[in-house]
């Protein structure tokens, strides 16, 4: 008569699954799926998720727009600044850039 072991419970830390385990024959007898709750109890609760992640899509659009439309001034003044003074001292030797690095 077989000897019975007392299976080895383990929680698989991916999804949450409970692997039940045989220390005898090392194989997975038994697998029980991991039950995810919903966040979003009622119809009402999920409108109004929706609604705020609609305005927080809003805000980023905004805030992208905004640095986009500054980022030829920038660039243009950066631009004017290393145009001076390279005319200030032309014996310098030009800056570093990422590729000369390697």
């Amino acid at each position: 008569m077989a000897k019975e072991s007392k299976l080895i419970t383990v929680q698989c830390p991916c999804c949450e699954a409970e692997l039940h385990i045989d220390p005898a024959t090392q194989a997975v007898i038994r697998f029980e799926a991991h039950e995810k709750r919903s966040p979003l109890a009622n119809f009402d609760t999920a409108y109004e998720h929706m609604q705020g992640s609609a305005g927080r899509r809003e805000d980023a659009f905004q805030k992208s727009l905004e640095s986009h439309k500054n980022q030829a001034d920038i660039l243009s003044k950066k631009f004017d600044e290393m145009l001076r003074l390279a005319k200030e001292n032309p014996d310098a030797p030009p800056p570093k850039r990422d590729i000369d690095l390697d």
